[in-house]
């Protein structure tokens, strides 16, 4: 069984003359232990693709499949899709999305809290993953006194606490240097093969693309091989 694929999605927002169709027909399926990337220019409709993927905006025409489980058309997102993507997807946010007031720990942890485990079960559960990504030292500072590259290794681990069955991470090296980058997506590759999660990555970085499974080319709303 596929982690999670798209079938036959499309994404219109406004309508009549306002109308625009973001994605057009995309088919993608990705694999457990599988790293993707999706590049194309501005516009093309890859960050609108990780959004229907992740079930935060799902599509207006067509299916997504996370684990079994099918999502199809512009449907009001019931409790159980909500349980679905908080469940099985992590989700790696380009500006990280960290809470400021939450320690790093507390980032982490308010993850497994939020899908009923114990909170001091959850911390540490998050200090040991955060251990593993040499943050340690770091889990009972605030975001703000995390230099770029923790930041984004604490966005990692709060993405995989739960161990998800599909990582979507938008532009993860786009604030970091070259080393600082690799060190990144060699995390991504590690964790996707270890935890057996398909990683879906939107990049412009052409510097990244090493070690990827696939790499897809949006342009005008449609995978241009698919």
């Amino acid at each position: 069984m596929s982690a999670i694929a798209a079938e036959h999605v499309t994404k219109v927002f406004g309508r009549g003359e306002t109308e625009v169709v973001a994605l057009k027909d995309v088919n993608l399926t990705v694999e457990p232990g599988e790293l993707v990337a999706l590049m194309g220019p501005s516009g093309s409709g890859k960050t609108t693709l990780l959004r229907a993927l992740s079930l935060i905006d799902p599509p207006s025409r067509g299916c997504i499949t996370i684990g079994g489980q099918q999502i199809c058309g512009d449907a009001v997102a019931t409790v159980d899709d909500r349980r679905l993507r908080r469940e099985k997807v992590g989700i790696i946010f380009q500006s990280y999305n960290l809470i400021p007031f939450l320690t790093a720990a507390e980032n982490v942890a308010l993850v497994l809290t939020l899908n009923g485990v114990p909170r001091g079960e959850a911390l540490r559960r998050a200090r040991e993953l955060l251990q593993s990504l040499d943050l340690a030292h770091r889990a009972d500072t605030y975001p703000a006194t995390l230099s770029g590259g923790e930041q984004q290794r604490l966005a990692v681990a709060r993405a995989v606490i739960n161990n998800p069955a599909v990582i979507l991470a938008d532009e993860p090296t786009a604030a970091l240097d070259t080393e600082r980058g690799k060190a990144v997506m060699g995390l991504l590759r590690r964790l996707g093969r270890e935890r057996g999660a398909a990683v879906i990555v939107v990049t412009h970085d052409e510097r990244m693309l090493e070690g990827f499974d696939h790499i897809y080319h949006m342009v005008d709303g449609r995978i241009a091989n698919n």
